[in-house]
């Protein structure tokens, strides 16, 4: 199975690399850069977890965090940040952040955070899964299966009945322009090969 993916923010390379040797011990798959706007151009790479420095030159924590939350999907967002931004961070949280460490983080309450944070995720996923339905329908007729009927003896109703039972709504039957130049160069072969004749 593919390891999840983790992206480390911070301008200190001690404190950056110090971390992402221990989450690659993990197992993670850790990457890490030394500013926000590096952060931000790697967005679409599909980190599970970005771990961000509060205070760094140039873009901040708070705002890689608020670029991360009009990202989808986007990751989860841990601030790292010392004792004395406290308050700023406990702001982040407010603000959409997952968790908060403090440096210098204390190793395994910082995996333990890390962990748990992966597993609620991967859990919260399973669940939607879970709860996506899955309609069967006809490959030849197109009829679907009801489900509101007894599944030892399934009806299959039309499409058109299935949406008017499931969402309320009335269709109108056209055609589409694809199916229109499709259909008109069937006619124009038939007549062309005398199967239909032109009007006088």
């Amino acid at each position: 199975m593919k390891p999840d993916a983790i992206l480390i923010v911070d301008d200190e390379e001690l404190i950056r690399e110090t971390l992402r040797l221990d989450l690659l011990d993990q197992g993670y798959a850790v990457d890490a850069v030394a500013s926000g706007e590096e952060a931000v151009r790697r967005l679409d790479r599909g980190y599970e977890l970005i771990v961000t420095d509060l205070l760094m030159e140039g873009m901040n924590g708070l705002e890689v965090l608020r670029r991360v939350k009009e990202h989808t999907p986007h990751p989860a967002v841990f601030i790292l940040t010392g004792h004395r931004e406290l308050d700023a961070a406990i702001g982040a949280l407010r603000l959409g952040a997952d968790d908060y460490l403090t440096k210098p983080y204390e190793h395994a309450e910082m995996i333990n955070r890390v962990n748990s944070c992966l597993r609620e995720r991967a859990t919260r996923r399973a669940k939607q899964k879970e709860d996506v339905l899955i309609h069967s329908i006809c490959s030849e007729c197109r009829k679907m299966r009801d489900p509101k009927s007894d599944p030892a003896s399934p009806q299959w109703i039309s499409l058109e009945n299935f949406l008017r039972q499931e969402l309320g709504c009335e269709l109108s039957h056209g055609i589409c322009p694809d199916c229109y130049r499709k259909k008109m160069a069937e006619l124009n072969q038939m007549i062309h090969r005398g199967q239909l004749f032109r009007r006088p």
